[in-house]
């Protein structure tokens, strides 16, 4: 499908343009691969990238996250690598796998595609690497909820995937508990929180990934959620959060209610 692919650049010759193109495709493929593996009878998928493939959030997204929440018996995360390596492989890919040797809680591994960008004429480097990371938490938070969507995003997927209300409480997961501030973390809250139908966060599994990471907050509920929030929110540099978002968001300066002030009024209920 690299024919495919070319077309999907259309001409595209920069790389800052080309590259999210690329990225996704290749997400797309690995998710396909995946599939054809069985990995979902095992994996739940969640993080930046699920809200992209099932929401069409307004960011591009680089990692793959998923959690190993049934079946546990079957997961091989080897013979997963495998099928993806193989299958890109007969359609003339160059794919590397890195992994780490020892990996006992959480699988990672980098799915490499060296001199692709090259062969598509996004860069004058033979030797330039795209690489997708691929993350399994083989032991998750408890109480997520998932569910199954069939969609096309270049192949077609179906999907095994955390509920709306588990991937909220995901993202805040990682907002109280990471250590950097990661502003692809805000903008994800800041589109959740302008999603009026969306519904409240799992605080089931919200609470169960704070105690897991051994977060000192009090349990979080309907009633305090947002206030603690809200203390987060005001202590936040928001230039740093600008910096960090800004290469993954479509037409940034477009989307000037994201900001500071917004988001404290989308905490505040407005």
């Amino acid at each position: 499908m690299k024919p495919y692919l070319q077309s999907q650049l259309d001409g595209i010759t920069d790389l800052t343009i080309g590259l999210p193109i690329v990225r996704e495709y290749l997400q797309a493929r690995i998710l396909e691969g995946l599939q054809q593996a069985g990995a979902f009878f095992c994996l739940s998928f969640h993080g930046g990238t699920s809200l992209r493939f099932l929401y069409d959030i307004p960011r591009y997204s680089e990692n793959l996250d998923f959690g190993l929440e049934s079946q546990p018996e079957r997961y091989d995360f080897t013979r997963y690598l495998t099928t993806i390596q193989r299958r890109l492989a007969a359609e003339n890919y160059v794919v590397e796998i890195r992994t780490k040797k020892e990996q006992p809680v959480v699988n990672k591994a980098f799915i490499r595609f060296p001199g692709l960008l090259y062969e598509l004429g996004l860069s004058p480097h033979k030797t330039q690497v795209i690489a997708i990371k691929l993350e399994v938490d083989t032991n998750p938070p408890q109480g997520a909820v998932s569910e199954t969507t069939l969609l096309q995003r270049h192949v077609v997927l179906h999907l095994r995937h955390h509920d709306r209300a588990s991937l909220m409480a995901g993202k805040l997961q990682a907002i109280f508990n990471r250590l950097v501030i990661k502003g692809r973390d805000w903008y994800d809250l800041w589109w959740y929180l302008n999603q009026s139908a969306w519904p409240l966060p799992n605080f089931a599994y919200l609470n169960s990934g704070l105690r897991q990471a051994g977060s000192s907050l009090p349990t979080l509920t309907e009633a305090n959620w947002k206030t603690i929030l809200r203390e987060r929110t005001e202590a936040l540099d928001w230039a740093t959060v600008l910096n960090d978002v800004a290469p993954f968001i479509f037409d940034l300066d477009k989307q000037s209610d994201f900001n500071k002030e917004r988001l404290l009024g989308l905490l505040d209920g407005g």
